[in-house]
């Protein structure tokens, strides 16, 4: 049996794995899977994705599988149960951005239709395959990151700083960083 090649970041362990080949980099269109993403990646500010990717599914009881509109009105008693969760990153900062976050994502549905309408335009509707050679290929931000991070921010968004917003690119198939011979690409 021969093992598949992958991108070397996720080869750690099997979460990684599993992540990797069924999810990352594969173009998500839908708005809740897109939230789902957004939350996970503000939490993931400072932070290893394994670490909140570990953390995942405690996020999705926490955060009420990621339903937009509960979470944009949950109470400050909410959002002190959950400074208390250890199942999840107990950042209040983080926590309380993702309630403003869901605010603001709702009124991007209002305002676009729906929010995938919204951030795919930034990318034309179509996914930006960079084939990188190397994981040092890989970027951190680009220009279409930086120009959406701003717009976002400009929305009332939380820490969605462009390397945030670009590693949101990568898990959301909005960019295509899978190294070229990556058993993805078949």
């Amino acid at each position: 049996m021969t093992s598949k090649n992958r991108c070397a970041w996720c080869e750690k362990d099997d979460l990684y794995r599993n992540y990797h080949d069924n999810e990352w980099g594969k173009p998500v269109y839908d708005d809740p899977t897109i939230f789902e993403f957004l939350i996970l990646e503000t939490f993931q500010a400072g932070l290893s994705w394994y670490t909140v990717l570990a953390k995942r599914e405690n996020f999705r009881t926490a955060f009420e599988s990621f339903d937009v509109q509960k979470v944009a009105d949950f109470s400050e008693e909410k959002i002190i149960s959950l400074c208390e969760n250890p199942g999840i990153i107990r950042n209040k900062l983080k926590i309380r951005a993702a309630v403003t976050n869901a605010q603001a994502f709702i009124k991007v549905q209002e305002e676009f239709g729906s929010f995938s309408k919204y951030i795919w335009g930034f990318v034309d509707g179509n996914p930006i395959d960079n084939q990188p050679q190397s994981l040092s290929e890989v970027p951190a931000t680009t220009e279409i990151s930086d120009k959406l991070s701003k717009d976002l921010k400009k929305r009332g968004f939380k820490f969605v700083g462009s390397t945030v917003v670009y590693a949101h690119m990568q898990a959301t198939g909005m960019v295509n960083d899978h190294i070229t011979d990556c058993w993805t690409r078949s």
